[in-house]
């Protein structure tokens, strides 16, 4: 299966991505289509054996609307100089036309030449002509309302067009029997229905458009912390290139006060550099030769020589965005229930329209006053605001835990993460920096504690668990020769195995000791370091224990404000690690768990998590992503504390790249917040609409309430304004540091 995301061109409300979704699922070889229509793209999951991008995209011509090409990046421009002055001069139209119109009515001064009363020919004929301007104006809308009509989607546009058309039509007749003679069609003219309420349909779009693009602003700041340039050196020359230039392993150049353009190694100077985007660290952090460098970071103060490990759609950034991108363009459970109403709304929509047209007919009403009640049903049912009402604040959500460090990859999680109940914690590197420390080495062989940690690093290195990397570090500070390791092997849960100048070395805790039946006659110093808050490491040589090393590591600053917040909370917090239960105890203690599960294997850890659901509790777990993935895997909300550089390779549904606790608080924060403000925004959108219809049909006249085609088309555009202002209040809540 293959995955794409397409630009889509012609999208105007949530019919019509519904529409085109629905259209797409029932092509064979796609095997999931999700639309998004604040982004204005298309998630397609494909059997690529069956389909290829131009088949796609002819489905979605087919569809009637237009493919862009594949999605590459988050465009915000701001609106051009020449749609300012057409939306101006059309506001000036439209004043125009509503005094020509109806100034005589409100008996104000008019023009002789084109007074109803006195010259009703010339009156109506500069009516068409303005009207004229505006079916000009709002073409694109009738195009595509009468293009998704045809493809079996009708829209928003469709209900407009229908509406617009009827009494634009209506109205050359009307003036085709002024010029007769017939002037009695003088008040039975509605070109300026028809103008007026294309008009405010494109005022509407207009500031739907600048909204969405504000919606967008969090995520496309992260597009724009790349530089757009940079120098590489070839053969000892400097050349400026564009990013898309370079390639891997270039020779990047970085100078003080510029930045990182891809990720990538130092090979050559040492400098600050500030990473606060990604790891939310707000001190520069010192690099060096053999130091990673990420895409985006500030050079504070040195000159810079790296190659190029990760460029284009591969460098940390990207894959940021991609993510991004990708979670908001998947469907939260409570978006489904307006896209299931969307669907059958606009169909509904004409539906009534007709039926009270006909009634209006039957009941003896005037043709004019039946097809006036027919457009305003039309326009004033628009699902405009229902369309908006969830992706914008999915959108300005997604941004705002972008913005914070927290990655979310499915918009689900959005909606989900309040109704944790129960978080479970890994201890190192999770409650813990992970930054380990060499405390104590009790030393039972003959050999130098330098041999021995030569011995332990050697065989360290071959790891990526946190573990190793205090050994490996004291080996590079004391300038200490790795050696040579054979048949390395990684037994998760327990520890490693190796075997150096042919001798086998067995790392790890006390179940590796059990595993390879090692007599054990040190459970006592074991004992006693680990009330002291160590980590244990056995250090075993030829089926002998040889030592015992301590490790410290050192709490969160805020891990014990977190817990309590969460407790406060009544959110229960569980720590599971596979440490030792006297370190796993003390640390527990200092921050204020209460219930700690030790000793445990990852796999263990997974059987766990599935109990606590199957007691029905709602589990969210936390740990580092690499031993906690089958945890993480099976828990509701898996979250994993990275460095921001793994995300690419990481199976959480939460990523937090700067390893702050507090993250956790915030994205349940924003979570309750933005399913409070999406019910919201569905509930103005169904109460607009369902307080709207029946005044359009006309139910309200015996008490003196009605309205036309240009107060619905008005009323439309406030309905859509109050969503709009509504999600836009999600990028104000207050998050903790």
């Amino acid at each position: 299966m293959k995955k794409i995301i397409l630009s889509i061109e012609g999208m105007t409300c949530s019919a019509c991505s519904n529409g085109l979704e629905k259209y797409l699922n029932k092509q064979n070889g796609i095997t999931n289509a999700s639309v998004n229509l604040v982004m204005a793209n298309a998630t397609i999951e494909y059997d690529e054996k069956i389909l290829n991008q131009q088949k796609i995209e002819e489905f979605v011509k087919q569809a009637g609307f237009k493919s862009l090409g594949e999605f590459k990046e988050i465009k915000i421009e701001s609106k051009s100089k020449k749609e300012k002055t057409k939306f101006i001069i059309f506001t000036i139209l439209a004043i125009l036309l509503m005094y020509i119109s109806m100034g005589h009515m409100l008996h104000l001064p008019t023009i002789e030449i084109i007074n109803p009363n006195i010259n009703a020919v010339n009156y109506a004929i500069c009516l068409f002509i303005l009207t004229i301007a505006f079916i000009i104006y709002g073409f694109d809308i009738l195009k595509n309302g009468y293009k998704n009509l045809i493809h079996g989607t009708p829209n928003m546009d469709t209900l407009v067009g229908i509406g617009v058309l009827s009494s634009f039509l209506y109205s050359i007749f009307g003036t085709y029997m002024i010029i007769k003679g017939n002037y009695n069609y003088v008040m039975n003219l509605y070109f300026e229905s028809s103008a007026i309420v294309i008009y405010f349909i494109k005022l509407g779009r207009y500031i739907d458009e600048i909204s969405k693009d504000k919606t967008k602003e969090a995520i496309s700041k992260l597009v724009k912390i790349t530089p757009e340039t940079a120098i590489i050196k070839k053969n000892n020359v400097e050349k400026e290139v564009t990013l898309d230039e370079i390639e891997k392993g270039d020779i990047v150049i970085s100078r003080p006060g510029e930045k990182i353009a891809v990720d990538g190694e130092i090979i050559l100077g040492k400098a600050h550099l500030d990473e606060s985007f990604i790891t939310g660290e707000s001190k520069p952090v010192s690099k060096e030769i053999g130091a990673k460098v990420i895409a985006g970071s500030m050079n504070y103060d040195g000159y810079l020589e790296y190659k190029a490990e990760k460029i284009g759609k591969e460098s940390t950034i990207s894959e940021i965005v991609r993510l991004v991108v990708q979670a908001s363009n998947t469907k939260a459970p409570i978006a489904k229930i307006a896209d299931t109403v969307s669907g059958y709304f606009v169909p509904a929509v004409i539906l009534i329209a007709i039926i009270t047209f006909i009634v209006y007919l039957i009941l003896g009403n005037q043709f004019n006053t039946a097809l006036i009640t027919f457009v305003t049903i039309l326009v004033v049912a628009c699902p405009c605001s229902l369309g908006l009402a969830t992706p914008l604040a999915i959108v300005v959500s997604e941004g705002l835990c972008a913005s914070n460090g927290i990655l979310v990859k499915k918009s689900e999680i959005l909606e989900n993460a309040k109704k944790v109940d129960t978080i479970i914690f890994d201890k190192t590197g999770t409650l813990t920096y992970g930054k380990l420390k060499i405390a104590k080495i009790l030393n039972y062989s003959d050999m130098e504690n330098n041999k021995l940690l030569q011995l332990v690093g050697s065989l360290e290195s071959k790891s990526t668990h946190p573990i190793a990397k205090p050994f490996i570090e004291y080996l590079k500070e004391n300038k200490i020769e790795e050696l040579e390791v054979h048949d390395f092997e990684n037994l998760s849960g327990h520890g490693i195995v190796g075997k150096i100048q042919n001798e086998e070395i067995i790392l790890g805790n006390s179940k590796i000791i059990d595993k390879y039946e090692i007599e054990n006659k040190y459970v006592e110093d074991e004992k006693k370091l680990a009330e002291n808050g160590n980590s244990i490491i056995y250090v075993v040589k030829e089926k002998q224990i040889i030592a015992l090393i301590g490790l410290n590591d050192i709490v969160r600053d805020n891990a014990k404000e977190v817990i309590d917040v969460l407790n406060k909370n009544k959110i229960e917090t569980i720590m599971l690690t596979g440490d030792n239960k006297e370190t796993a105890e003390k640390i527990a203690k200092e921050i204020g768990i209460t219930k700690v599960i030790s000793n445990v294997l990852p796999v263990e850890k997974a059987n766990i998590v599935k109990k606590l659901k199957e007691e029905n509790k709602f589990v969210m777990m936390c740990g580092d992503g690499i031993n906690d993935s089958p945890a993480l895997a099976n828990s509701n909300i898996g979250v994993s504390v990275n460095s921001g550089t793994d995300i690419a390779m990481d199976s959480s549904d939460v990523i937090l790249t700067r390893n702050n606790l507090n993250s956790i608080i915030n994205l349940i924060n924003i979570s309750k917040k933005t399913v409070r403000n999406i019910k919201q925004n569905l509930f103005w959108a169904f109460f607009y609409n369902c307080l709207m219809i029946p005044i359009a049909i006309g139910l309200l006249k015996p008490i003196g309430i009605s309205i036309n085609p240009m107060i619905a088309s008005l009323a439309m555009v406030f309905s859509s304004i109050t969503v709009i202002l509504n999600a836009s209040r999600l990028r104000n809540i207050k998050l903790s540091k």
